[in-house]
């Protein structure tokens, strides 16, 4: 069975995994409107995923014959300056979510919780890859520094993006 502590912990997460859903569709809702679908486009798969990795947390739980507790979301932002800025906040986010899984992980070593640990080690990965893609994007459009053509390559390289 899954130490109350370690439940808690994860229960929390599955929030910050759904807010993280939410957030990305909105960052989606944004690029829509500036039509701009490549972007939109990755941002839906990357709440997609999102809502894979909460569902991911729930079902360890419950496998684990825990208590699932679905917890109030927030509010996401809606608007940014730019692509760029959406970007950044989608980078800076993903380094706030690596910081929870690595403290949920730091919590299951306290509570010698060797299954959790082991599954935590699959987040662990995921947020190396999640923070990469991220960046990597923050990256290019410096260099595009929002130029009219060049923004429209790369949101057409990003409606490639495949699901799953």
């Amino acid at each position: 069975m899954i130490s109350l502590i370690v439940q808690n912990a994860m229960n929390e997460q599955i929030k910050n995994e759904l807010f993280s859903a939410y957030l990305y569709l909105s960052m989606a809702a944004f690029f829509e409107e500036k039509n701009l679908p490549g972007f939109a486009h990755w941002m839906r798969v990357q709440a997609q995923e999102e809502q894979e990795h909460a569902l991911k947390f729930f079902d360890f739980i419950h496998d684990r014959g825990g208590k699932i507790t679905l917890l109030p979301i927030e509010q996401p932002k809606a608007e940014w300056k730019s692509a760029l800025d959406a970007f950044n906040d989608a980078y800076e986010h993903e380094q706030l979510v690596t910081g929870m899984i690595n403290k949920i992980y730091e919590t299951a070593l306290e509570q010698k919780d060797y299954p959790s640990q082991i599954m935590l080690q699959w987040f662990i990965d995921e947020q190396v890859e999640e923070e990469k893609n991220a960046s990597d994007i923050v990256e290019q459009l410096k260099r595009i520094e929002e130029r009219g053509t060049a923004i429209l390559m790369l949101d057409h390289e990003l409606g490639k993006r495949s699901e799953g």
